[in-house]
């Protein structure tokens, strides 16, 4: 399952060990400080001796997060050139330079690749991608995704997350009801042999997700990539392998 990053700093070319220039032998500390909350305190010492957080700055990532999917990319290989790209829940914006990365779009947006980005907070433009600031829960969301698509998707991804509770099965529930709208979207745009990959809690509810994505995928598969922390619940599921029937275009 998961790695420690000190033991497995993963990157597009290998570990960040390997890759060079994010190895870091010094812990740093940190000072409690008045007015701050130990929480808080524990969070700053974190992202400091985070090597993911010091290897997605060299390499010019908005996130840590865009190693999640480095990770299950190279694992799964579904980010295709010429692929079609939809990210839900995107900033602010790692997943989706990624997902430029390997898909290559097309700078007219015609014969290549297309990868269209919506979240609710705003996120700075990327070149390469269509970037929505907008509820993916609005009525009218799907619309303007299908529209700025131009065509079927061949991957959708959600790596979406309601804002936690600190109740381990309140959040759970939260972070289902979003994978489950996500997914009742990927049914309706995805491509024949189409993939969807989104995050999801360690539980028991998420077994009816399972049913329908084992009803409407060939291949259903869990995984942890080494850049989720080990103690998070976070998992991701991958979809491989659509059976439905392409959307008009």
């Amino acid at each position: 399952m998961s790695k420690k990053p000190s033991q497995g700093r993963k990157s597009a070319g290998g570990s960040a060990a390997q890759s060079g220039g994010a190895g870091r032998d010094i812990t740093h500390r940190v000072k409690s400080a008045k007015g701050r909350k130990t929480s808080s305190t524990r969070w700053l010492q974190r992202q400091l001796n985070d090597p993911y957080v010091h290897e997605a700055k060299r390499r010019g990532y908005r996130s840590r997060a865009a190693f999640k999917l480095i990770e299950l990319d190279d694992r799964f290989k579904f980010l295709k050139p010429g692929s079609r790209v939809l990210d839900l829940g995107a900033a602010p914006g790692g997943w989706t330079q990624v997902a430029i990365e390997r898909i290559k779009p097309s700078p007219s947006g015609y014969g290549g690749g297309k990868v269209v980005a919506i979240d609710i907070q705003e996120m700075d433009p990327l070149p390469g991608a269509d970037c929505l600031h907008m509820d993916f829960m609005d009525d009218d969301a799907p619309e303007r995704l299908k529209t700025a698509l131009g065509g079927a998707a061949d991957v959708v991804m959600s790596d979406m997350a309601a804002p936690a509770t600190g109740h381990p099965g309140t959040d759970h529930l939260r972070i289902m009801a979003l994978c489950e709208t996500a997914l009742d979207f990927a049914l309706q745009v995805l491509a024949p042999e189409g993939v969807f990959l989104a995050k999801v809690f360690q539980g028991g509810s998420e077994q009816t997700l399972l049913a329908q994505l084992k009803k409407d995928f060939k291949t259903v598969k869990h995984a942890k990539p080494p850049a989720s922390r080990s103690g998070s619940a976070e998992m991701y599921v991958i979809a491989l392998g659509f059976r439905g029937i392409a959307p008009e275009k």
